[in-house]
């Protein structure tokens, strides 16, 4: 499979590319840019060291790292939307982190705390109906009773 060239600019040279850290990884980990304390039960804002020129059609992801809530942290916003046309030169992208416990938490510099895909966009073009030919499953949340 030919690699998607994504453009990217790091805010901090001395820390590395992103990078797939095995040959079957979906996603590549960013990094804090900087140390940031997170007061308990606030969120707080991490800088991740990198804006991105993605390609026309494509969008990025960013999910936490599997590891994260042993931190006593959460993406408080579930995951991360990079739009194409967030691009420019001081759009780096950033972790809104939230601290669930009840002590502050330390994000480190240099800390991987989320994953970062890159995917392509699908469009969507909404038919309103004002019945769906479908049988109902029985609501939100019954699959698994």
């Amino acid at each position: 499979m030919k690699p998607l060239k994504v453009g990217i600019k790091r805010f901090d040279t001395s820390l590395p590319l992103p990078e797939y850290k095995t040959s079957g990884a979906a996603a590549m980990d960013l990094a804090a840019r900087t140390e940031v304390s997170i007061a308990p039960h606030a969120v707080g804002y991490v800088p991740l060291n990198i804006a991105l020129e993605l390609p026309e059609g494509h969008w990025a992801l960013l999910a936490a790292r599997s590891s994260l809530h042993k931190h006593g942290l959460l993406l408080a916003n579930g995951i991360g939307v990079g739009d194409y046309d967030f691009r420019g030169e001081e759009d780096e992208y950033k972790a809104a982190l939230l601290n669930f416990t009840d002590k502050p938490v330390t994000v480190e510099r240099g800390m991987r705390v989320v994953q970062l895909m890159v995917l392509p966009v699908d469009r969507v073009e909404l038919v309103e109906k004002t019945k769906l030919k479908s049988p109902s499953r029985g609501g939100y949340g019954t699959t698994g009773k």
